[in-house]
């Protein structure tokens, strides 16, 4: 029997992605312990556990942001009797943490974040355009070298114990129809597909009167824009700020289908097994971080010379045009869409 720590702080889509291999991983090592630490404002991405995983949060943005913070969460928390500590992020912050395990003693194994296929995928000359082993089976070999059984299994969060949307039901009515989520932000531009250009996606969308459209966002900006096309358009609601993240997660599980970028969202809705249309600009399927168990067929993205630029989105257009979103016509996301919801 076993105790293990594993970490993965950031971002919130990469932590979601290490729920299926974290699952499973329990599920097939029954005799041991395994703790995720992650950031305290996502643990209630982690619903339905098996027994044998626990959580607990770090504040990267409050008391252990500052390096002389994170020094004192380490050195007490290297304390604990970890026989095992798997690193499945590889920054400083990690790095830290897992040295003090180090020197204790600890076992230590690491995720090879394929640096190397990364720079090659997003060069702007010379690119090597092919996929990378994707994250979440990465993941999966670090459990592998630490001598676990990790055999993909999970399906869903909601497996087991089935999502209760009635509070949801409470707020917007019951379900009639298709269900459509749209989640049109992402962290950085190079993911966002223009709002002028998704607000005639969702326009259209919402002419018809067996489709509800649902609207997920961040507070502020987001949040303004939403409401305004909830306002203007028949059959579209906006739930920003209306739910917790648990609850987000049980309504996102009871969609018939959700559109949305490269972000966060992409990845919840793959953890309840909600089949996602997803829009790529300045990412690529190919680094590695497309949903889990979604289908290839149902990405929109359009094949330019220049795509990809980066792996997360942050760089600016080399450019000047953001062509991958700006060319992109809504028609292509509408079709699929409604290819999806005709099946």
């Amino acid at each position: 029997m076993a105790n293990i720590l594993v970490i993965r702080l950031s971002a919130i889509g990469d932590v979601a992605m290490t729920i299926p291999v974290i699952y499973s991983a329990a599920k097939q090592n029954p005799n041991d312990t395994f703790m995720v630490l992650t950031q305290a404002f996502l643990i209630p991405v982690f619903v339905n556990r098996p027994k044998n995983v626990e959580v607990t949060g770090i504040s990267i943005t409050g008391s252990e942001k500052s390096f002389r913070g994170l020094f004192r969460f380490a050195g007490a928390f290297s304390t604990y009797d970890f026989d095992i500590v798997l690193d499945l992020h590889d920054v400083i912050r990690t790095m830290i943490v897992r040295t003090l395990f180090r020197i204790r003693g600890k076992k230590i194994y690491v995720v090879n974040k394929a640096r190397k296929e990364r720079k090659a995928l997003t060069a702007r000359n010379n690119k090597a355009l092919k996929s990378i082993r994707p994250v979440i089976d990465r993941y999966a070999d670090v459990f592998k070298d630490a001598g676990l059984s990790c055999q993909e299994e999970f399906q869903s969060l909601f497996e087991d114990h089935p999502a209760n949307i009635t509070v949801i039901e409470e707020l917007i009515g019951p379900k009639k129809g298709k269900w459509i989520g749209v989640a049109p932000f992402a962290k950085h531009q190079g993911k966002i597909y223009p709002p002028d250009k998704m607000e005639q996606v969702v326009a259209k969308l919402s002419k018809n009167e067996d489709y509800t459209l649902l609207l997920l966002g961040a507070r502020g900006y987001e949040e303004a824009i939403l409401e305004q096309w909830a306002f203007q358009y028949p059959r579209v609601t906006t739930i920003v700020g209306s739910f917790s993240l648990d609850v987000e997660l049980s309504l996102i599980s009871a969609l018939d289908v959700l559109l949305c970028m490269d972000s966060a969202n992409m990845h919840f809705a793959s953890l309840v097994g909600t089949t996602v249309v997803s829009v790529w600009g300045a990412t690529h399927p190919y680094a590695g971080f497309y949903g889990y168990r979604q289908k290839p067929e149902n990405i929109v993205q359009l094949n330019l010379s220049c795509r990809p630029c980066s792996v997360f989105g942050e760089k600016p257009c080399f450019r000047g045009d953001w062509a991958c979103m700006t060319q992109l016509p809504p028609s292509r996301i509408i079709d699929k869409v409604e290819e999806i919801l005709s099946r």
